[in-house]
């Protein structure tokens, strides 16, 4: 087989959280232009006509679009119920949804932390369970988790966040270790600081945003298309001997 096709995904379709806009849609138009058909929910997603939407079908692939919110459990099982009723089987699980809320670790409300540890971790942990164990029975299927720069560092006034990001470099490497020999590749990307609605506040902020420049070594910001590739990789017969590992995508921030 030649190289460039294990990375078709013609008639497979991927499952997209947190497709809106930012890293999620850029991954979600990505696994389209590949051949895959995608399935798609954010918390504010358009039942029709959205940016991600109009994008991924002038790719000539279908899009099918759900909205839910993940920090309620009872949604998130009503929306995988749905999923699951209206669609043969998902081949490619993309867990991409998040969201984070700052204040000092000192004054860290248990709301700034529950919310943030249920989308960014419970929610992910049961949509993996759900879906992967339709995988496991069909013995094959891809699921990419999104992890962060603070899956290995701490942070600054974000300790719920990097909780739950080191949660997902576990979950990835727990799931794999169960599931690589069932035909099921688990893995994660961690993005470095990119250009989106996450951090605003901290492009915003002068004096931060030019210490954070000062050690990509690449000197810029990343870009939600930087993901791309490593998506499709990962999605892909390319990534068939991946299991458990933690793509970084951060210009070389962590060599630093």
């Amino acid at each position: 087989m030649n190289i460039l096709d294990k990375f078709n995904l013609e008639g497979k379709t991927a499952l997209v959280t947190g497709c809106k806009r930012g890293i999620g849609k850029a991954m979600a138009v990505a696994l389209a232009q590949a051949g895959a058909n995608i399935i798609g929910v954010s918390a504010t997603l358009e039942a029709t006509g959205s940016d991600v939407e109009n994008e991924i079908r002038a790719t000539g692939q279908d899009f099918r679009a759900y909205s839910c919110d993940f920090s309620d459990r009872g949604a998130l099982y009503a929306f995988i119920t749905e999923v699951k009723k209206n669609h043969a089987q998902i081949d490619i699980l993309i867990n991409n949804a998040g969201t984070i809320l700052r204040k000092p670790a000192a004054e860290h409300p248990d709301e700034y932390w529950d919310e943030v540890i249920e989308v960014n971790q419970t929610a992910q942990f049961i949509l993996t369970r759900e879906f992967g164990k339709e995988m496991i029975k069909r013995g094959e299927g891809k699921i990419v988790f999104t992890a962060s720069l603070l899956t290995f560092q701490g942070g600054i006034t974000v300790p719920g966040y990097a909780a739950s990001k080191g949660a997902i470099g576990q979950l990835t490497m727990a799931f794999a270790n169960e599931w690589a020999g069932k035909g099921v590749n688990v893995n994660a990307i961690a993005p470095g600081y990119i250009s989106t609605d996450n951090t605003q506040a901290l492009r915003d902020n002068n004096e931060r945003s030019a210490s954070i420049l000062s050690r990509i070594p690449a000197g810029r910001w990343g870009t939600p298309e930087d993901f791309a590739g490593p998506v499709v990789f990962l999605s892909s017969d390319a990534a068939s001997y991946m299991h458990g590992s933690i793509l970084l995508v951060d210009g070389g921030w962590m060599g630093r």
